[in-house]
């Protein structure tokens, strides 16, 4: 995971952080240059810096945090891999003559204990995302992900998946080559796998996409991330044929952790450093790490047929509502 200084990429309602961040660069540079200290001006402005950051991004709308799902510099599956394990040792190929990029996988060691990891990778530049078709995997990668599945249960590894993509890739050829059954066939067949399984959702969880390695014991996400059944310009282009009513649509799908968690869809919010994980890549790994440990650690008591039973609890109870008679 990347540590360098580099230039950060604002996002629109991060404008104001910048302006005041210059203004401290100003001043810092002019007390040089005079030989004066003003570092009480400063650590005043800093910590309104620091206030008004906390403001921004407890108060962000559902478009903003999609905003930040998004960023081009959001921590990937990747990223998280190899901040959080103790070996890696990635795997290739369907067994049918692909190898899909946009979905990786692998086996692991994880606080000591072996585990099959795998998720969807987008790229860090254009290029990279060209290459990985932006996190957005072919029928190809769904049936690599189940045979690295399959491989789990057969040796009683603990699957962890991570969910970061727009959706299925979209394509004709996709369609020819089984999109919709990959997706239902590893839906089917995660239901049935004997080892525990944990679905992390890290930054935009879209549409079949997502839940083609979402099925899971436990569904856990980062605060900023989004989770949703088509992504809210999809949706305004469907519903209203005009996609700039997005935000519109970002409300009313409940596509952030906090909506995702009042109606039972997740089961625990991780935590984000202030301004989003990709500003502190490695404490949002720590969280993520813990998180996962303690899930196991719960998971692992049970029985593969308590845990069987709960996974379909849990999701037969997705979308039951009571409706109350006025």
């Amino acid at each position: 995971m990347a540590t360098t200084e580099r230039k950060p990429l604002l996002l629109d309602f991060e404008k104001p952080l910048a302006e005041l961040a210059n203004r401290i660069d100003q001043i810092r540079q002019l007390a040089e240059e005079n030989g004066v200290d003003v570092s009480g001006e400063i650590r005043k402005l800093e910590a309104r810096a620091t206030q008004l950051r906390e403001e921004i991004f407890s108060t962000l709308s559902p478009a903003q945090r999609l905003q930040v799902a998004r960023h081009p510099r959001r921590p990937s599956t990747l990223d998280y891999i190899q901040a959080i394990t103790d070996e890696w040792m990635e795997l290739h190929g369907d067994r049918s003559g692909g190898d899909d990029p946009a979905l990786i996988g692998g086996v692991a060691r994880l606080g000591g204990q072996p585990v099959v990891m795998l998720g969807h990778q987008k790229g860090r530049d254009t290029k990279d995302n060209i290459a990985r078709n932006f996190g957005m995997a072919t029928p190809g990668g769904y049936r690599k992900a189940m045979r690295l599945m399959e491989h789990a249960n057969k040796f009683s590894m603990p699957i962890l998946t991570f969910i970061d993509t727009p959706g299925a890739l979209p394509t004709v050829v996709a369609e020819r080559q089984g999109a919709g059954e990959a997706i239902a066939y590893n839906l089917r067949e995660m239901f049935s796998l004997d080892v525990p399984i944990i679905c992390t959702v890290i930054g935009e969880g879209g549409s079949g996409g997502a839940l083609g390695i979402g099925v899971g014991d436990r569904l856990l996400m980062f605060e900023h991330a989004v989770y949703t059944v088509a992504t809210p310009e999809a949706c305004a282009a469907i519903l209203w044929k005009d996609a700039s009513k997005a935000p519109q649509a970002a409300v009313a799908l409940k596509i952030v952790s906090h909506d995702l968690k009042n109606l039972g869809i997740i089961d625990q919010i991780l935590t984000e450093p202030i301004g989003g994980a990709h500003t502190e890549p490695l404490q949002a790994a720590t969280t993520l790490k813990q998180a996962l440990l303690d899930n196991l650690e719960e998971l692992n008591r049970l029985t593969s047929p308590e845990r069987r039973q709960l996974r379909y609890e849990k999701f037969r109870k997705i979308g039951v509502f009571t409706e109350v008679a006025h």
